[in-house]
């Protein structure tokens, strides 16, 4: 009995030293380690005329540059008409600055800054759109592409993604341009033609930056916004993404004799033989992993979480499953944890009562930094094992970005700026989707994602979706976003 007792007291000191590293790690807990943001001075607000920034951006919406899966399907003349309302309505800061046409109506303006010594920064907006699904247009609040400004916003597509950044930087560039601003530092702003398309703008825009032996301070594109209700403390959080997803697609293909339906095969036919890769890939995910810049977000917030938020993420040693658990509950929040897969698209028989000789899926991957295009496809090949079906990339696959520093000069500007004009704290993050600024990362120190634009949570659906907005506070707050960070980092 005594030797059970000493047992149990035995336990009961073990338990009770658990708790007390646990609490102190929790109590002294200060989250991720940044870079301290107090050596930076913020330019102050300048002022906007929001109602003519609204009519810029309600005329670009106005005018549907749309990039469709059949690029046959692009009218060219509507990039030329946005082109020139850019023209029409930034007089001042085309006369301040140079502009050149690359490949998909992409243009770069440089204006160029007083001293050479000084690394660019580049800002980024593209022109093109998503279509609007046939048949929703009566969803719509207002017409998709008529530009309505009505209940305190501008309606239509585009208007957040990605007209909204290119007009209210352009506002931001004329109001300071006819202050008689000259930058100290080079500003470039490249504005893809082709970005929802993934083509070839961007390159082409990489490819002339390198020529001109160009290595940016940083570049900054869209990919997150100021969270009205962030997940973790509930309050309001900039969300700046230091890196971005892979893209990939993997084309799954099962071969067989095809026939009459009447007669099937004893294995049934490709499609069967189709539907067993796909399902053999997608019941093999890749786990959940509590590291890089989705984690980086839950560390840096964690301190001003609550006690438990706290208590998790301070012992990750210890309660390292349950954070993934709790991280990953939603597919938003799995999807900052991991390499996605979701097939996409499938192809079979043309004819419902004739067994296709070939069936095909498409299954579409964003890459998370540490995994590659060669780890997902030996994955993928792992698990069909002896299934006869040939695996293939549809196209080059995109690699995930570099993960841009949390601790550098860029980093500070952008961050002291961005929660100066939310008035929020910030916090690093993951992009899940694409954008064009990871063909820009070779001509960069870092590479950051982020639009000044306040959204709650359930407001995100609209980008792509129906009744796409901009508030007029948004828009203001994004205007006075690109100022106060051009004279922040080139004044």
């Amino acid at each position: 009995m005594r030797a059970i007792g000493r047992i149990g007291l035995g336990l009961l000191a073990v338990v009770a030293l658990l708790a007390g590293v646990v609490l102190v790690r929790t109590f002294t807990f200060k989250g991720a380690a940044g870079a301290d943001l107090g050596g930076i001075a913020v330019a102050p607000p300048i002022a906007v005329d929001v109602a003519r920034a609204a009519e810029h951006l309600s005329l670009a919406v106005q005018i549907p540059t749309v990039r469709h899966q059949d690029p046959a399907e692009d009218v060219d003349a509507e990039w030329t008409r946005l082109h020139g309302l850019l023209e029409t309505a930034y007089p001042t800061a085309h006369a301040a600055m140079t502009r050149v046409e690359l490949a998909s109506r992409t243009l770069v303006w440089t204006w160029a800054g007083t001293d050479p010594s000084l690394a660019p920064i580049v800002l980024m907006a593209h022109q093109d759109v998503v279509p609007v699904t046939a048949g929703t247009e009566g969803d719509w609040k207002h017409p998709p592409f008529g530009g309505a400004v009505s209940d305190g916003a501008v309606w239509g597509r585009g208007s957040i993604d990605d007209k909204g950044s290119l007009i209210a930087a352009f506002e931001a560039i004329e109001a300071l341009a006819k202050q008689g601003f000259k930058p100290k530092r080079t500003v470039i702003f490249v504005s893809g033609g082709d970005e929802e398309a993934i083509g070839q703008g961007a390159p082409a825009a990489a490819a002339y930056l390198k020529s001109r032996g160009i290595i940016a301070e940083f570049v900054l594109d869209e990919g997150l916004v100021v969270l009205a209700d962030n997940p973790i403390t509930s309050g309001k959080l900039a969300v700046i993404g230091t890196a971005e997803k892979g893209y990939a697609t993997l084309r799954v293909t099962a071969k067989a004799a095809g026939g009459h339906s009447s007669a099937p095969p004893a294995d049934s036919g490709g499609a069967v033989t189709l539907a067993r890769a796909v399902t053999a890939i997608a019941d093999k995910p890749f786990p959940l992993a509590f590291q890089g810049p989705g984690a980086d977000m839950v560390k840096a917030v964690a301190p001003s979480g609550g006690f438990l938020v706290r208590m998790a993420v301070a012992n990750e040693w210890l309660f390292g499953p349950l954070l993934l658990k709790q991280a990953g509950a939603s597919p938003a929040g799995a999807a900052l944890l991991h390499t996605t897969i979701a097939p996409t698209m499938l192809k079979g028989s043309p004819k419902e009562n004739v067994l296709p000789q070939d069936a095909t899926a498409w299954i579409n991957y964003r890459i998370a930094p540490g995994d590659t295009s060669a780890t997902v496809m030996a994955r993928a090949k792992a698990a069909v094992g002896d299934l006869p079906v040939t695996l293939a990339w549809n196209a080059t696959p995109n690699e995930p970005s570099p993960v841009s520093s949390t601790t550098s000069w860029g980093w500070k500007v952008l961050a002291a700026t961005a929660g100066a004009v939310a008035q929020a704290p910030v916090a690093p993050s993951l992009v899940t989707a694409g954008t064009d600024s990871r063909f820009l990362a070779p001509v960069a120190k870092d590479v950051y994602r982020f639009q000044p634009v306040e959204f709650a949570m359930k407001d995100i659906e609209m980008i792509h979706g129906t009744n796409e907005h901009m508030t007029l506070t948004n828009l203001e707050k994004m205007v006075q976003f690109y100022a106060r960070l051009i004279v922040t980092a080139a004044g």
